[in-house]
């Protein structure tokens, strides 16, 4: 047996390019017991973005395991060690197990009616007082499918307001922005399979080592089989992507535009372009050539820090491939000019003609399990099924299926994504917020702001949660929920493969599925549509799922080919799904038909600088074939540059935890293996602070400072790291301090996608005194 923890990617299984990804089933199970001794239930991995086809393992009403489906096209049976360990969170004894309010400045054991009722009371008062625009949803990327469309429709037929976004804006709002910006809609164009083809792999920020560990997986068993492909890392940090990668670029933190120009400036100044594909396929070749003629190897050497002779390789590299898949990740997308950046690896495989072909794709990659569903449903505040909230046709299309009067259906502005949402409650307009399954208070930049916020009197903050988490201590009502495993659904992963997840066991207590809140919420409101009928109609999954598929119905996500039954036993399946299409779609974009033709298109784009909308009468001169658009940007420097003395401070991950550790620091493997924060320092910036590895270190930003253990070593000079995933105060050596990355974070984002940079902030970095310090 592998030790998953020492050995998180487990045993090789290699394969040669063109070949079918061998078979390796991994399986955890606790109490000794064996696989013919518990209930199996099929289900998907939760900790992650991969989608990994599992099964949980049930004893006496528990969870005891789980083993991968070697079935499944995503994983074919192997299991990341999050989802191997994190079921134990299930099992814990301080599952939130009754609804909980505010009585007298603390939370207190009550009902659901009584919770439920001051929900809808305080709601019912805001909306006469004030209107919708005084509730906003801020939710997660991993509930399941049938719940974001519930959800949705509440927030947008139901109640008409703006307000509603996903933590999704922290991950992969700029996956979705990129895409729009490209293709003019979201959807990943690529496959995991490509994989299997691929002759040149391009990871730009996407450390997938440790946030998609069976993907990596699949990557090294072609590294380890005939014909590997060659790898292209750009990572300021010496991750195990880095080390296994043909070139590695480890450029400074905010300059990853730059870096991008310069690789297009190579690959059009060698003429390494399919022109035919090119002129078929999209528009805007002349102003991406000008834009990136500026950033020859020297220049972009000088901003990015990196070697011209490195830049060349990469572009060489990239210039001959003949399967070329590129994939992107946080490293790219929580950064100042992050969609820029992202869209510039658009760029690069549309004018070599690397898309819809197997090992040819686009992967800009989720960082959560159901992120796609939070999008695609609309509880990301866009439009439900990838509809354009410009497009009055669009509009009333949702109207007609929802009956309610188009003017019911916020459009009069994009919706308001999570930072703004904070902001209007800082500045008292925003009087209730309804947070399901995420943890801002550890999760969210600028930390003793965020806090500040949801803690005041003035906000009305509901919790829905599975644990008892930094945000629900501020909230006014919490609200206990059903878990994975605990009940049923589906989530699509990042290449948009549709799961089956069904309910293995029963929540604890009085826990609930988020889909049942949400349905007992809408009924108490009594939403009806304009004839009286109930908004919500349905009560269970299967027929919530129902109601998706004819919302999706001839839009790009398409379910209507899918359904529980088609589901269960086997595979997930990649949508869009219909009678074309009856078992999935592999690749968007095959024939080079796009969905950004101007009356069917979900975005008409912004300019990627100012981030200004476009409108529709510019897009529709701009492209009426509907090809994909290459957009141009020049690169600008971060907001906040370090001074004498100071590093960039870049957060990030470990492949031991998930988002704040609501499950995997309940875990005792994985908690084991990371229970601490630490700041990663290369040995000249150590050396340069009197630090040692193991050292207690003190790093300081203008936003608040943080305590963390040094491990020197494995990052560029210049930049420190820290991971995000722990909570804000430890008090484990006795003295107790911050831990929290997000105490430094810098409150700004992206200007077209709204994500926070959480890779961009300046921090100073000094030994920890024998006693605490009192200032610098």
């Amino acid at each position: 047996m592998t030790d998953r923890i020492a050995e998180p990617w487990g045993a090789r299984t290699p394969y040669a390019a063109g070949q079918r990804w061998p078979d390796r089933v991994d399986t955890e199970l606790s109490d000794g017991l064996g696989a013919d001794e518990v209930d199996w239930t099929q289900s998907a991995a939760v900790l992650h973005s991969n989608g990994d086809g599992i099964d949980i393992a049930a004893h006496d009403g528990r969870i005891v395991g789980v083993r991968g489906r070697s079935v499944d096209r995503v994983n074919h049976g192997r299991v990341d060690p999050k989802d191997l360990f994190g079921w134990q969170a299930n099992n814990s004894p301080d599952r939130l197990t009754v609804p909980l309010v505010r009585d007298r400045g603390r939370l207190v054991e009550s009902d659901w009616d009584t919770a439920m009722n001051r929900i809808v009371s305080t709601t019912q008062a805001l909306l006469r007082d004030i209107g919708p625009s005084a509730i906003g949803f801020y939710t997660s990327g991993q509930l399941l499918l049938e719940e974001y469309y519930t959800l949705a429709v509440i927030a947008h037929a139901g109640l008409g307001t703006n307000h509603i976004d996903g933590n999704t804006r922290l991950c992969t709002a700029t996956a979705e922005w990129a895409l729009k910006e490209t293709f003019g809609c979201d959807g990943q164009p690529g496959s995991y399979t490509d994989v299997d083809h691929a002759d040149v792999i391009a990871l730009y920020g996407h450390n997938v080592a440790e946030t998609q560990t069976v993907l990596w997986s699949r990557m090294l068993d072609r590294l380890a089989g005939a014909d590997p492909p060659q790898l292209i890392c750009v990572d300021p940090r010496e991750t195990a992507v880095a080390k296994a990668a043909t070139v590695h670029l480890a450029p400074v933190p905010g300059t990853n535009l730059a870096l991008m120009n310069g690789l297009l400036h190579e690959v059009i100044a060698n003429d390494w372009v399919d022109h035919d594909y090119v002129a078929a396929h999209t528009v805007g070749y002349d102003e991406l050539a000008g834009c990136v003629a500026p950033y020859p190897p020297e220049r972009v050497a000088r901003i990015c820090d990196v070697p011209a002779g490195q830049l060349r390789r990469a572009a060489e590299i990239l210039g001959h491939a003949q399967r070329l898949l590129s994939t992107v990740l946080q490293g790219f997308y929580q950064s100042h000019q992050a969609t820029a950046a992202a869209v510039q690896v658009n760029n690069l495989n549309l004018i070599r003609g690397m898309l819809g072909r197997p090992g040819a794709g686009i992967l800009q990659m989720n960082g959560q399990p159901t992120a796609q569903n939070t999008r695609e449903c609309g509880a990301n505040g866009d439009l439900p099924a990838f509809r354009n909230w410009q497009n009055d046709e669009h509009v009333a299309e949702l109207a007609r299926l929802w009956n309610v009067d188009p003017a019911k259906i916020p459009h009069y502005s994009e919706h308001t994504h999570a930072m703004q949402m904070l902001r209007f409650a800082e500045q008292g307009s925003l009087r209730m917020l309804w947070v399901s399954a995420t943890n801002p208070a550890v999760s969210l930049p600028e930390l003793r702001r965020i806090r500040q916020i949801l803690g005041q009197s003035r906000l009305f903050l509901v919790v829905q949660d599975i644990f008892r988490t930094e945000t629900a201590e501020l909230a006014d009502v919490v609200l206990p929920a059903a878990a994975w495993g605990e009940k049923t659904g589906t989530f699509t992963n990042a290449d948009r493969t549709v799961h089956l997840s069904d309910k293995a066991v029963d929540p604890p207590g009085q826990a609930r599925p988020d889909l049942d809140i949400f349905c007992d919420y809408a009924q108490r409101m009594d939403f009806c549509d304009r004839d009286g009928a109930p908004l919500i109609s349905w009560k269970d999954p299967e027929s919530a799922f129902a109601a998706w598929q004819r919302c999706s119905a001839g839009r790009p996500c398409d379910y209507t080919g899918l359904s529980y039954e088609k589901l269960r036993g086997g595979s997930g399946i990649q949508w869009p799904c219909d009678a074309e299409h009856p078992d999935g779609t592999e690749r968007l974009y095959a024939d080079g038909a796009f969905f950004s033709k101007p009356d069917y298109c979900e975005s008409y784009g912004k300019d990627l600088v100012t981030g200004a909308a476009i409108g529709p009468t510019e897009y529709r001169a701009a492209n009426t074939d509907g090809k994909a658009v290459l957009r141009a940007a020049g690169y600008t420097p971060p907001h906040e540059l370090p001074g004498a003395g100071e590093l960039w401070l870049t957060t990030g991950r470990t492949v031991y935890q998930f988002h704040t550790r609501t499950k995997t620091g309940r875990a005792p493997q994985l908690n084991d293996a990371a229970p601490q924060v630490w700041v990663e320092l290369s040995a000249a910036d150590a050396q340069r602070c009197g630090i040692g590895d193991g050292d207690m270190a003190e790093i300081r930003s203008a936003r608040g400072s943080v305590y963390a253990r040094a491990r020197v070593g494995g990052i560029r000079d210049g930049v420190a790291f820290l991971p995000f995933h722990y909570g804000y105060w430890d008090a484990a050596d006795g003295a107790g301090h911050h831990r929290a990355a997000n105490e430094l974070t810098i409150t700004d984002w992206d200007p077209v996608s709204k994500q926070p940079l959480f890779k961009t902030s300046v921090a100073r970095i000094r030994k920890r005194a024998a006693t605490d310090p009192s200032g610098w």
